[in-house]
């Protein structure tokens, strides 16, 4: 009888749990944040690493030989053409000056002899019989060869003056000028001594090597009258970023070298851009420094219609990418894109592909088959809490506000920018993804 009514107390107690379960209320949908694509006309882009140059750089060597005496500029300041930045002791030259000088006035005093000399000559020589020709061919010898030796007295000073002047080594261009690599009191020898270098700011340079397929890529282009080449008369222009100013691209400026042929050792041409070099202060420095690495980027195409969207929002699938998206009964549903050119501030420009949407799941429409696109700017995208939801799940969607991506400026092209079509929108056919169940 015990064992009865323990019996009975056990199937009470576990007919009392099973109805607390059924009676329990449902899990409420996970809220999920989302966006909404902002359309904008973008461009393609092409990437590559450069590095920055002066456009001037100056090796500073001495003219001439001597002993260092003074060095009269600051290690790593501005400085202006024509500043001094050395002097050579100036006392040998000085002296050779003074002889070269000391040679021109007897030169002189010698051609004004002869001068005088020849007119007496021509003047006895109007007496017939006074005087024999050659006498008076000799006197006229006398004064040429008197004015040719004050013409190389003349060059003679004026080199040993030119020695003199270059006893002061000056800054030939305005620039930066690097460190003194000799001190007072060291032998410089002309022409061979490197004593320091400047190198100029502003404008400055950036190189970079563009691949043979880009290349192809927008002879195409011009063939098909979407692009303009430099012979055209195009300004190309190009962007560079910093190494700390992560996606964006800031720096603006036009090609103005492309290269004669292609490198064979590496299949690339070089082209060079040309950009401003702002002071960050009034004082400076300089924004861009020669020999920084900088990422170039450079647009290849005319502008064209895309989505925005954030790059958080971006799944990928065995190298495809895609999108969940919520519909108007608030289920997440699969939307596979195409990616284009990367946007300032974590944004993503994206391409909708034509997809048909069935029970069984999403497939990529063949091409003459009814479809719809797979993303639009009424599209409701997560964008935060991918990870708590699935293809076909329930959510309780929270939108986020739009300022984000509104109020970034429009990241396009020139007009005579080379660039590139979009990428096709069809992929291959009857591709079923992994959410279509």
């Amino acid at each position: 009888m015990t064992a009865r009514i323990f019996t009975f107390v056990l199937l009470t107690l576990a007919l009392a749990g099973c109805r607390e379960k059924l009676s329990a209320p449902a899990a409420a949908p996970p809220v999920v944040r989302t966006v909404q694509p902002i359309s904008r006309e973008v461009g393609d882009y092409v990437y590559f690493t450069g590095r920055l140059e002066a456009v001037q750089s100056v090796e500073i060597r001495s003219r001439v030989t001597g002993y260092l005496v003074n060095i009269d500029f600051q290690s790593g300041k501005p400085v202006k053409a024509g500043d001094r930045l050395f002097k050579i002791d100036p006392r040998p030259y000085q002296a050779q000056l003074d002889e070269a000088n000391g040679q021109v006035d007897l030169a002189k005093a010698r051609l004004q002899l002869a001068v005088a000399d020849n007119a007496r000559a021509k003047e006895v020589a109007k007496t017939p019989g006074a005087i024999s020709q050659q006498d008076v061919d000799k006197y006229q010898a006398s004064e040429e060869a008197a004015a040719a030796q004050v013409t190389a007295a003349e060059a003679a000073s004026e080199v040993a003056a030119l020695n003199l002047s270059f006893t002061n080594v000056v800054a030939p261009v305005d620039g930066i000028v690097s460190r003194n690599l000799l001190t007072i009191g060291n032998l410089v020898t002309q022409d061979q001594t490197l004593l320091t270098t400047v190198v100029s700011q502003d404008p400055i340079y950036a190189y970079f090597d563009v691949d043979e397929l880009t290349l192809l890529r927008a002879e195409r282009l011009i063939q098909q009258k979407k692009i303009q080449s430099t012979a055209q008369g195009a300004i190309l222009p190009v962007q560079f970023g910093l190494a700390n100013e992560g996606n964006e691209f800031p720096h603006a400026g036009t090609i103005d070298f492309i290269n004669n042929q292609i490198d064979p050792s590496t299949g690339t041409l070089e082209l060079r851009g040309v950009f401003s070099n702002p002071l960050l202060t009034p004082v400076g420095p300089r924004m861009f420094k020669p020999g920084e690495f900088v990422r170039i980027r450079l647009p290849l195409g005319p502008a064209y219609g895309a989505l925005i969207i954030p790059q958080a929002a971006i799944g990928s699938d065995q190298g495809k990418k895609y999108l969940l998206t919520v519909n108007k009964e608030n289920i997440v549903e699969y939307s596979p894109i195409t990616l284009g050119p990367q946007q300032p501030g974590g944004l993503q420009a994206v391409q909708p592909v034509n997809i048909q949407r069935t029970p069984a799941g999403v497939r990529f429409a063949l091409e003459g088959e009814p479809s719809e696109p797979s993303l639009t700017a009424e599209s409701v995208i997560i964008a935060e809490g991918l990870q708590r939801v699935r293809p076909g799940a329930k959510v309780d969607p929270k939108p986020l506000q739009r300022d984000t991506l509104e109020t970034l400026p429009a990241d396009k092209p020139e007009a005579t920018a080379p660039a590139a079509e979009p990428e096709a929108k069809a992929a291959a056919p009857q591709a079923t993804t992994p959410a279509a169940k």
